[in-house]
């Protein structure tokens, strides 16, 4: 009976306050012309609504709940000095500003926009540029980062942030979200049960996505496109990519996607086209990697060791300079109803299916990893001679890593990327 009062007066309180918010109005000629004094005037549940104009303004604290809404892409400019807002409060939304001149410490990681200790905030439809961080969310959960575009101007990785940055977050939705120019696009560290989707990552000085010691996160419709290595992927568990693109992340130590102590996850209709490496795997076990695309890499696949009970099933490898690499004579993973461009065997009965099975680990491969001034024999005949006498009796790699079902045509799942 108690707690069904509380919940009465709570919900009563609620809707009076609400029905009594107020909307505030900031402008250069209005009575109130800065934000930081709309923010302490506002009562809990108003609204601020800014006119377009140029603020200069920083270290704007948000400790009640409010709506701050700009009107017309109102400017905050920090001047270089500091972080520009902080939110330190439930349902707060920040809606359309755009934010520049973010400060720059090595000691302090300033933001644009940064959430600490806070819930059900929303910060949406902002842009945000020439800046250190941009949107760092701090221990702070259920909440949504919608539809903004970040443009830093990250030259070295040690004076550069990065765009979107969660730290001990947990239920955090990231969404059509545009980031350029930073050093990590998108980096997550001890945040469980994020969904990342529909953002473009892109020309960023480190990683597109970088992520770790986080769990039961899920990774969708992602573009992650020249950046100087990728994706990485860190001892996280129980991870789902699904849907992602990884396109031209070149560099002599770059790849698409890293794996590095990665467990029980999902690798599902990714496509991995012109990167040095598609997929670096390391130390990983138990993760399903189907329906993807491997296109015209250096390498599809790199097993780097200690990766067991892995299973590839129904991809597409096409005219990678080579399809799998290992470094050891050792395999526990299968391979099985791929299609390899470089197979070569037949199909007697017609079911699609190659009769002879398919060696994808060649030994030029593994003579590469070990001496990689060799690659300029890529294509000579000395070359595909080795890799023949490797193939009728395997030496130096794993004897049993063949996939016995090769498929004889790509299989076509009908992408629009």
């Amino acid at each position: 009976m108690n707690k069904r009062f509380l919940h009465s007066v709570l919900f009563f309180l609620l809707f009076t306050a609400t029905f009594f918010a107020q909307t505030i109005e900031v402008c250069t000629s209005c009575e109130i012309s800065t934000i930081s004094q709309a923010v302490e005037k506002a009562q809990p549940l108003d609204t601020i609504i800014i006119k377009k104009d140029i603020y200069k303004e920083y270290n704007i604290g948000i400790t009640k709940p409010l709506t701050i809404i700009g009107e017309g892409n109102p400017v905050i400019d920090g001047d270089n000095k500091g972080e520009i807002i902080t939110i330190e409060s439930d349902n707060v939304t920040i809606d359309g500003l755009t934010i520049i001149n973010v400060g720059t410490s090595y000691t302090t990681d300033y933001a644009a926009i940064r959430v600490v200790k806070s819930e059900n905030f929303l910060i949406k439809n902002n842009t945000l540029q020439r800046l250190f961080f941009g949107i760092y969310l701090e221990k702070s959960n259920h909440g949504k980062v919608l539809d903004n575009t970040i443009k830093g101007d990250a030259i070295n990785e040690y004076n550069s942030g990065n765009g979107i940055q969660l730290w001990y977050c947990n239920n955090v939705e990231v969404t059509n979200n545009r980031i350029r120019n930073v050093r990590d696009g998108v980096y997550l560290e001890f945040s469980d049960q994020i969904e990342i989707k529909n953002n473009k990552s892109t020309d960023n000085l480190r990683y597109g996505l970088h992520f770790m010691f986080s769990n039961h996160d899920t990774y969708t419709n992602n573009l992650f496109e020249n950046n100087g290595a990728g994706v990485a992927v860190m001892f996280s568990k129980f991870i789902k990519m699904y849907d992602n693109v990884f396109r031209k992340n070149w560099g002599t130590a770059s790849f698409g996607l890293l794996l590095k102590e990665i467990n029980d996850s999902e690798i599902k209709g990714n496509v991995f086209e012109e990167n040095t490496v598609g997929i670096n795997i390391e130390g990983s076990n138990r993760i399903e990697y189907s329906n993807n695309d491997f296109k015209s890499n250096g390498w599809a696949v790199k097993v780097r060791g200690a990766c067991y009970a892995n299973t590839f099933t129904k991809n597409n490898f096409l005219y990678n300079s080579f399809d799998i690499s290992y470094n050891s004579k050792i395999n526990d993973n299968v391979f099985d109803k791929n299609y390899w461009s470089n197979y070569t065997g037949y199909d007697l009965n017609k079911n699609g299916i190659g009769d002879v099975p398919y060696r994808p680990v060649k030994l030029f491969s593994y003579i590469v990893n070990r001496t990689p001034e060799t690659i300029i024999l890529l294509r000579s005949l000395f070359i595909d001679i080795i890799d023949f006498s490797e193939k009728v009796s395997p030496v130096f790699t794993p004897d049993n890593l063949m996939d016995n079902n090769p498929l004889l045509k790509p299989i076509d799942y009908d992408r629009d990327k």
